[in-house]
């Protein structure tokens, strides 16, 4: 089962994409994100996505924001899926969706890159930090998405939706999360008017690697874009060093160093080196990724409890929260942001 109304689905595709025939559809995500199929229409290979059904929160699952920013970023040199055709009438299939090219190459859940020789695991990891600089390169108003989002106090606005959202959990409090919700903003820096074009869930697990070579093909799941602090990415992104393989799969008390996995400082300068001029990384912007992260589980751990979560992981993934609010404590304590090498 596709879960799809393939006879609609088939009307639509005869419609977009004429002489063509023969549709073949593969689920292949549902989890905590819009659900996702691979489809095969004839000759052509592409990938549907879709918002989920039932009531969804105001601004999430905007397949809309995805198709848009895949769009604009096509002609740039950020390596992106060809967006194909966006459907905003729900009625073909329940909720609107898009297509989109399918690319094929590498996707890996597990940081620590296993079966990969050393030496592309560290090109590997390097050739992330430049696919982000890449991105942030891009100057939003060239590319039409100069209104995607709020300019300016991105972190002082962003602290405030995050804790907003734990504030109205009904869960138990975490302590640590508690001590971020003071400590962040105390330790905010001043507004230096950076704004680019911010993935939001920029990770290992969102990129596609080229069949055999240690190169991005393509960044995957824009859900979350928005304008933002490029910094902000840059924390997320760091997030692997400062977290174990059982906390949303982070490399700390692993052997990475061995297996050719670059410094998370090294990481960094490689991003700086291909970056615009852009601010230190500093152990605040490390924090104020892994408090958006520990929010993102309460959230999580409370549609479980409420039995409408929408895996059945979100009762593994719920308890993550406060793991991941005491590792931002750590990088506050240690500023392990500073030496890049995490114990």
């Amino acid at each position: 089962m596709s879960d799809l109304n393939e006879a609609a689905l088939t009307g639509w595709l005869e419609q977009r994409f004429p002489g063509e025939s023969g549709l073949s559809l593969e689920r292949i995500s549902g989890g905590q994100s819009n659900p996702t199929w691979f489809l095969t229409w004839g000759n052509r290979r592409m990938v549907l996505r879709k918002k989920p059904g039932g009531e969804l929160l105001p601004g999430a699952h905007a397949i809309e924001r995805e198709f848009r920013v895949l769009h604009a970023l096509g002609p740039t040199p950020v390596p992106v899926p060809q967006a194909l055709h966006l459907e905003e009438d729900a009625t073909i299939l329940g909720t609107p969706f898009y297509v989109m090219e399918r690319l094929e190459g590498r996707v890996f859940s597990d940081c620590t890159l296993p079966g990969i020789p050393p030496a592309d695991r560290r090109e590997m990891y390097l050739d992330m930090a430049r696919t982000l600089a890449r991105l942030h390169a891009v100057r939003p108003a060239e590319v039409g998405l100069g209104d995607f989002g709020k300019p300016g106090d991105y972190f002082a606005r962003q602290i405030a939706r995050w804790t907003r959202q734990y504030q109205q959990s009904d869960g138990p409090r975490i302590a640590a999360l508690d001590r971020l919700i003071d400590w962040l903003p105390a330790n905010m820096p001043a507004d230096d008017g950076a704004v680019s074009i911010a993935h939001g869930d920029f990770r290992l697990g969102n990129l596609m690697f080229h069949p055999t070579e240690p190169r991005v093909v393509a960044v995957l799941d824009w859900e979350l874009s928005t304008l933002g602090h490029p910094l902000a990415d840059l924390g997320f992104c760091v997030m692997p060093w400062n977290s174990a393989p059982e906390e949303y799969g982070g490399i700390r008390g692993t052997d990475w160093a061995e297996g050719g996995i670059p410094t998370q400082a090294e990481f960094v300068a490689e991003y700086h080196a291909h970056a615009l001029p852009t601010a230190p990384l500093t152990a605040f912007h490390v924090a104020f990724a892994m408090f958006r992260f520990a929010v993102i589980f309460v959230g999580i751990a409370d549609r479980a409890r409420a039995g409408n979560a929408a895996s059945e992981e979100a009762a593994r993934l719920g308890p993550l929260a406060e793991r991941f609010a005491i590792r931002a404590c750590e990088v506050i304590d240690g500023a392990r942001v500073t030496t890049g090498d995490p114990a």
